[in-house]
């Protein structure tokens, strides 16, 4: 069993469901110790989150990731316990397999084979890690950044391990990623019979020439880094579960994923002129997850492009696709941001899997990168 693999597992065993820590942070903090890491833990409320640095001078170079994972589900609908990790087949499966606990143990062994051989790496190398990723995020990454902002602690490049890739390992990288903002939207009209309409008002019936403008709205073109400006609504509620009653209300939960075409403000405009087109009487609440950003081509995408090319020939695509990550906190900041992890495709699902190939070939490619800017 390499050494990667192992700690994998290690973190594994531990039902680090969010934001419950179950002890994963102890154990990474634990071996950045003995490679001369300053360790510091910085709980904010139930969330536990972990600050190590070695070294003081630029630049800083930092591994980012979260510790917690998602709930399994129904546990019966896994082939195996989901906080057992087993190995069938050259896979290892188990939840946080490849979201995002098999980075984390890269990340540690990447360290430890740079460390061994560079001792006196030029610049520092960092870790922020956070158990409030697959959460609220509200009390994690968000806040080391800002403690770190207090005291002029700048991070230069900026790695997270989030799981990009789709087909094989390193075919995608992110280097950004879109803007998210909720709307959470109460449309209140008047209960009653469904036999005595003239004495209600359903605000179903109120809402639907609102959410048919909306959903027919162009809300940008998107340009070269990102996609057009996606609107979905995430879900519909109104009534009690019987047919002879019209509600009194409707709720409406809904998303943009936005470019940096457009911004929150813009869309928060926009949506509400149309509503006011539509109807009087509503309740409205917004909450921005975060705001678009983009690293451009330069010293890390380079460096990420080319450990990639070195450890497995791949060609890498950069992207901004997919949800959101904590590196919506980091990059605001002026750092280079980009994410690099396994594959995809069994992620927040059950079975989830990572290729046993994949954990050592990423720590290869995690080393290749401390070497090229570090070195």
């Amino acid at each position: 069993m390499s050494s990667t693999l192992d700690l994998c597992c290690e973190l594994m065993k531990r039902p680090s469901v969010s934001p419950d820590d179950q002890g994963c942070q102890e154990l990474l903090a634990a071996r950045l110790e003995k490679l001369g890491f300053s360790i510091e833990h910085m709980p904010f409320g139930p969330v536990s989150n972990l600050w190590a640095r070695r070294g003081t001078a630029a630049p800083l170079f930092c591994f980012a990731g979260h510790t917690d994972v998602v709930p399994p589900g129904d546990t019966n609908a896994w082939d195996s316990d989901p906080f057992t990790p087993e190995i069938r087949d050259g896979f290892l499966y188990g939840r946080g397999a490849a979201d995002m606990k098999g980075s984390l143990a890269a990340m540690i062994t990447a360290c430890e084979k740079f460390i061994a051989s560079n001792p006196e790496h030029s610049g520092s190398i960092a870790f922020l890690i956070t158990s409030d990723e697959e959460s609220a995020a509200v009390e994690g990454t968000v806040k080391v950044v800002q403690e770190l902002q207090n005291r002029n602690e700048q991070i230069d490049y900026c790695l997270v391990g989030e799981p990009s890739s789709s087909k094989v390992l390193g075919d995608t990288v992110r280097n950004g990623r879109r803007g998210s903002l909720n709307g959470i939207l109460r449309v209140n009209g008047k209960e009653g019979h469904v036999a005595y309409p003239d004495l209600a008002v359903n605000p179903v019936h109120v809402f639907l020439p609102a959410l048919t403008e909306l959903v027919q709205h162009q809300w940008d073109q998107g340009n070269e880094y990102f996609p057009a400006t996606s609107l979905q609504i995430a879900d519909i509620h109104a009534g009690h579960g019987v047919n002879n009653v019209i509600p009194g209300t409707l709720s409406v939960l809904f998303n943009f994923r936005f470019s940096s075409e457009v911004s929150a403000a813009q869309l928060q405009e926009i949506t509400e002129s149309i509503f006011a087109r539509h109807f009087d009487s509503l309740e409205l609440q917004w909450q921005l997850s975060g705001e678009p950003f983009l690293t451009e081509e330069g010293e890390l995408t380079e460096a990420v492009r080319n450990s990639i090319r070195t450890v497995n020939g791949t060609d890498t695509g950069l992207s901004t696709g997919g949800g959101t990550s904590d590196g919506r906190f980091i990059a605001p900041t002026g750092a280079q941001v980009v994410e690099l992890g396994p594959c995809n495709a069994s992620i927040h699902k059950n079975n989830e899997h990572v290729a046993l190939e994949e954990l050592d070939q990423l720590a290869l490619m995690y080393e290749q990168v401390l070497r090229q800017l570090l070195d």
